[in-house]
C-alpha cells in the first residue's frame, strides 16, 4: 500500500471501512470524524517479557478524535440516530462515551 492509498484509508472512517459487518444500508448517513485505523505499535519490552519469539503489538486508540476507543461504536450509533430522524441523543456516561457523542 502506498502513501496515497494508505492517506485515503485513514480518511474513510469506521462505517466505510467496515460497511459489509455493520447495521448499515446505502441510506444511513454517515456521522463520521475520521476515527478509526488507528496504529499498531511494536512493543520491544512486551515481547521479551513474553518470549516464546511472540511480536507483542499495542493499539493506540488515544489517536482516535476524542482519544477513546468509543469513537469507533458512536460513529454507527450517532448515524443509526440520524437515520431515524432522532432529533437528541442521550448516554449514560462519565466519560468517554460522553464525549464521543458530543
Amino acid at each position: 500500500m502506498g502513501a496515497a492509498e494508505f492517506k485515503l484509508e485513514q480518511s474513510r472512517g469506521v462505517i466505510e471501512r467496515y460497511r459489509e459487518f455493520l447495521p448499515v444500508s446505502d441510506s444511513t448517513p454517515i456521522i463520521s470524524l475520521g476515527e478509526g485505523n488507528t496504529p499498531l505499535v511494536y512493543s520491544a519490552k512486551l515481547s521479551a517479557r513474553v518470549g516464546r519469539g511472540c511480536d507483542v503489538f499495542v493499539k493506540n486508540e488515544g489517536v482516535n478524535p476524542t482519544g477513546s476507543f468509543k469513537d469507533r461504536g458512536m460513529t454507527v450509533a450517532v448515524s443509526k440516530a440520524i437515520e431515524r430522524d432522532a432529533r437528541t441523543l442521550i448516554c449514560a456516561s462519565t466519560g468517554n462515551t460522553s464525549a464521543s457523542a458530543a
